[in-house]
Order: C-alpha cells, then structure tokens, then sequence
C-alpha cells in the first residue's frame, strides 16, 4: 500500500489518458487502452491469477467518466460499457511506476495469444 495521495486527476479532452499528479511529487499519464485491459476488475483479473484475462481489441477504448468511490479510489466508465472495476490510489502509483513492465508484458500476452490491440 502506497502513501502517496492524489492532488489532482483529470481526463484530457480527448478521453484517451487519464493524468494523474501524487502529493511525493510523482505524475503520470494513464493511456484509456493501459487502463482497460489492465483494469482491477474481476471480469480482467479474475478470481485468481490463472483466471486473469488478456484483452484485444481495445486500442480506441476511451473513458466516458470518472465517478470518485469514497476517498480511496475513482470508477472509470469505459466507452465499451466497461465500469465494474474500482481503480485504487495505490493502483494508480504502482502502475505508474511499472508502466513500461506492464505495457511490455501485455503486448507479448498478445502475441502468444494471437491477439491484436485493434
């Protein structure tokens, strides 16, 4: 759990990246297509870590809205109808600080499964 705390989030114009500045200082953009298909639900990360799912399909996602959830987290609500997942503070942080791991991994998931970003 991280300690950082969000000072500002906001959604460009154009829905496609989610910016997000934490009170150490850190900031990071969130492209709507990394959020999607990394998306804290269960319906992508399943109940375990063999359940969790690999999206294709999602390069032009965009995100409609960002709905706060008490004082730990936001919903996003996905142009594709996706919204059941709560995307903590502490999400936020560690995949900012991982995005590039994150991003590399998913692309070869991918791959092996034959999958494209659309």
């Amino acid at each position: 759990m991280t300690d950082a705390w969000p000072t500002e989030i906001r959604l460009k114009k154009d829905k496609k990246t989610l910016s997000i500045r934490f009170d150490d200082g850190s900031a990071y953009d969130f492209p709507a297509e990394f959020l999607r298909v990394t998306s804290p639900s269960a319906e992508v990360q399943g109940h375990s870590p063999d359940q969790k799912k690999t999206l294709g399909n999602k390069r032009n996602v965009e995100i409609m809205k960002v709905e706060p959830v008490g004082n730990y987290a936001v919903r996003l609500h996905f142009t594709d109808l996706h919204d059941s997942g709560f995307f903590t503070w502490d999400y936020f942080k560690r995949s900012g600080e991982a995005m590039d791991e994150i991003w590399s991994q998913y692309l070869k998931d991918l791959e092996a499964k034959g999958l494209s970003r659309g």
